[in-house]
């Protein structure tokens, strides 16, 4: 009897979240055309086409869009028993970092998870921008990190994609003469290099009207309506939200986040780095993995 394969259904939902085989090929680690040859089998298995040809890519068919459900329940729940059964031998102290974003939208309920899965392994948490913490990482101090995507890396286990939106005062969007005020973080930083290159390609004037070294310091300045700035819809919310149209502010592409695990770091760390990659995906279920009968609830603060 036929079953669903768990390592065709990582596939299938690899292509489901990066949008193209391409993606989805280096998401898993093979050839397009090995992810192709999964993708026919798998099909076969069903019975019925998954994707259908769109212009130079393909979408998903209505079997397809019904098997991503059910493929998402599949793979979380023998990740659930996974760390279920590793998570009691587990111990020693692990270094998690993340940026601000991520620590305050996403990580606490999934931390909560892994600290009823993995009791005895002691957290040691560390929050700060990318630059900073991927040098740290690099330097062998952090075991797993959620940080913009610098460059690929062979310690990736998976990444997370989201539009960059540009954010205002949720209290109406910034008056301007002509030149669009911006708040930005000191550089080294993506969303500030991001923002420029795109007011730059639509020709658009700007002004930087408020800088910090710090999110909440970029928070301020937005939500007094100083100025507007670019992040992900993360960041909507306590007195900031998307511009509106009206704004006529330039696309700007995407923000793509690594999650990393060191090598030799262990096998608590790889699973903390997996069900990161899975429950920190902007269409993730609020409460991922429910172990013994429980589920992650809402976020507590860190």
């Amino acid at each position: 009897m036929d079953h669903l394969d768990p390592d065709l259904l990582k596939t299938f939902l690899a292509f489901v979240d990066g949008g193209t085989l391409n993606r989805a090929a280096a998401a898993v680690g093979r050839s397009p055309s090995a992810v192709t040859a999964q993708m026919q089998r798998l099909e076969e298995i069903v019975g019925e086409p998954l994707l259908l040809p769109a212009g130079r890519g393909r979408v998903l068919t209505d079997a397809g869009q019904e098997l991503a459900g059910h493929a998402r329940r599949i793979l979380e729940m023998h990740r659930a028993a996974l760390m279920s059964l590793r998570g009691g031998r587990a111990g020693g102290t692990l270094t998690v970092a993340a940026t601000q974003d991520v620590a305050e939208h996403g990580l606490p309920p999934l931390l909560r998870l892994f600290a009823r899965t993995h009791a005895r392994v002691r957290l040691h948490l560390r929050v700060g921008r990318t630059a900073d913490l991927t040098a740290a990482f690099e330097a062998g101090g952090i075991d797993v990190m959620v940080a913009m995507r610098l460059k690929p890396a062979p310690d990736e286990v998976g990444l997370i994609r989201e539009p960059m939106v540009w954010l205002t005062s949720a209290d109406g969007p910034v008056r301007h003469d002509g030149a669009v005020p911006l708040a930005l973080l000191d550089p080294p930083c993506g969303f500030r290099d991001a923002a420029l290159a795109a007011l730059e390609r639509a020709g658009r004037r700007y002004r930087i009207a408020a800088t910090s070294q710090s999110l909440s310091g970029l928070r301020a300045a937005v939500g007094a309506g100083i100025a507007v700035t670019l992040r992900t819809a993360r960041w909507c919310g306590a007195g900031i939200a998307a511009a509106p149209p009206g704004a006529d502010l330039p696309e700007a592409g995407e923000a793509v986040f690594a999650i990393r695990v060191r090598a030799g770091a262990g096998a608590a760390a790889g699973d903390l780095g997996l069900l990161l990659a899975e429950g920190l995906r902007p269409d993730a279920p609020a409460a991922p993995y429910p172990v013994h009968g429980m589920a992650a609830a809402g976020t507590t603060p860190l």
